[in-house]
């Protein structure tokens, strides 16, 4: 009898022991679950951090941009959008029709308006968070004697790339930014969109915009890189 009581007693014991493990695992992988929802928490207040901040730079940067150009906006048939978009919209200033030589009109408005925008941005305000600054080239879907889409595509985008190179270019030789020309090199860029981004008519299709952004989708990555590294 008494050896009965004892093999109970040692199998009592084995499931106490078992349910033991069981309630440690349980609580590992609920403090795992904590750590997991903290850490998780704390990864969406820095990219809620990181949207304000982006989103109050280009807030700033579009206050001063109206503040810098308002009273010119209409003698340069220009308009500036709130993403901080600055967009000249009118052809027979720009260029010729199917031409990529800026024109003199152009050349003057460039050299009124490109300085001062880039001294907005070698402001301490801004400098340390611009990750590009972009001239771009758009047109109409016109291509004369084009029929197919390619034809008309393919033209377009050859002629808005040298529009914008030939801005750029224009812009990056004028003697009052010289000394901003090291830094310029590494953000500012030419892209001809050809008419990718239509607008409501042909005639405001065929614009040059600037436009700098800001460096958001690198602090994303770094975010997302020090949350993979804590796994």
């Amino acid at each position: 009898m008494e050896e009965k009581s004892s093999h109970w007693i040692t199998i009592s014991d084995m499931m106490s022991g078992i349910m033991m493990i069981f309630m440690m695992i349980a609580i590992a992988f609920m403090v795992t679950i904590e750590n997991d929802k903290k850490q998780l928490e704390q990864q969406n207040d820095k990219m809620r951090d990181l949207a304000k901040n982006y989103s109050n730079l280009q807030q700033e940067l579009y206050k001063d941009l109206m503040k810098e150009f308002g009273k010119d906006l209409m003698k340069w048939n220009a308009f500036i959008d709130e993403d901080t978009t600055i967009r000249f919209q009118k052809q027979d200033i720009l260029f010729d029709v199917g031409q990529k030589r800026v024109k003199e009109r152009f050349q003057h408005i460039l050299n009124d308006f490109f300085p001062r925008y880039i001294k907005i941005l070698y402001s301490e305000k801004y400098r340390d968070f611009i990750e590009d600054i972009r001239i771009e080239g758009h047109t109409s879907q016109d291509w004369e004697g084009a029929q197919s889409l390619e034809r008309r595509y393919l033209g377009n985008a050859e002629l808005s790339q040298e529009r914008a190179f030939q801005v750029l270019k224009y812009c990056f030789s004028l003697p009052s930014i010289a000394d901003k020309q090291e830094w310029l090199i590494t953000l500012l860029r030419a892209n001809g969109v050809s008419f990718a981004k239509p607008l409501a008519t042909d005639e405001l299709s065929r614009r040059v915009e600037f436009q700098a952004s800001f460096k958001a989708n690198e602090q994303i990555q770094k975010i997302l890189e020090a949350a993979s590294n804590k796994k």
